[in-house]
């Protein structure tokens, strides 16, 4: 039963996802989820990943608002990878209401390591301004939207992790173009996957809207924030890939009794 001072737990929690989502494009629900679980008291995984979805999509959407008003957004490169996300996502999360939560869990933070050492290795790359999405990269665009929509759907996260780095393998646009673009398919791929646990009886409103009050505001800070570490080489780019490792860490410490089992 969750109560007032977990509700208040809710709120601050959505401040940090706000923060991550505003500072990175991602980190919503890869943050979101273990709160609900751990720290909010969430006693079911899939309650806590179908909350989540809905809160870091609605959070995502007031991210995207502060990153347009100063113009970093990409609307067509973001617009046409949400479109097939969109697809994937149905698909992915259909799936994973079928797989036991904490495995789920588990499963989702050895991929978290992997595009956290990726995006490492990488922070020296600084990307192209200016990208525009044609008929030569579209469908490379809304490739790795479709793929990046089922990993965020089956994963039950609003996807921005994997869609940033998705949106540069495929555009080449710069790191904090992505973060901003991604926060359309963020919002697209969460409201996907949060209808679909909401069908089936797994969102909590109430939960969600402490979330989405608390994030509010720790998205305009992590978006000022972002704007200026844009400006020094390869740190957003580092702050991204650290950020991913240790909550990944922490996940597969705390769920790996239930996946060994």
């Amino acid at each position: 039963m969750i109560d007032q001072f977990h509700y208040l737990l809710a709120a601050l929690s959505g401040v940090l996802v706000g923060f991550t989502l505003g500072l990175v494009g991602g980190g919503g629900s890869i943050l979101a989820v273990p709160l609900m679980v751990y720290l909010v008291g969430v006693r079911s995984p899939h309650i806590a990943i179908g909350t989540s979805a809905l809160a870091v999509a609605v959070n995502a959407l007031i991210g995207l608002f502060n990153h347009a008003r100063v113009g970093n957004v990409n609307w067509r490169c973001g617009g046409s990878y949400a479109a097939a996300g969109v697809v994937g996502a149905l698909a992915g999360s259909t799936l994973g209401k079928a797989i036991d939560g904490q495995k789920l869990l588990f499963m989702f933070a050895l991929l978290m390591i992997v595009v956290g050492v990726l995006m490492y290795r990488g922070r020296g790359n600084e990307g192209t301004e200016g990208v525009v999405c044609d008929r030569d990269n579209m469908p490379k665009v809304m490739g790795f939207g479709f793929g990046t929509g089922a990993l965020s759907g089956f994963f039950g996260i609003g996807g921005g992790f994997l869609i940033v780095p998705g949106l540069v393998a495929s555009t080449s646009m710069t790191i904090y173009r992505a973060i901003g673009t991604s926060l359309i398919a963020v919002a697209a791929f969460g409201l996907t996957t949060s209808l679909n646990y909401a069908l089936s009886g797994l969102l909590d409103w109430t939960l969600a809207g402490y979330f989405i009050a608390g994030g509010a505001i720790g998205s305009l800070i992590g978006t000022r924030i972002s704007r200026h570490l844009s400006a020094k080489k390869g740190t957003l780019n580092a702050v991204f890939a650290s950020m991913i490792l240790i909550v990944a860490c922490y996940m597969i410490y705390r769920s790996w009794a239930a996946f060994a089992g």
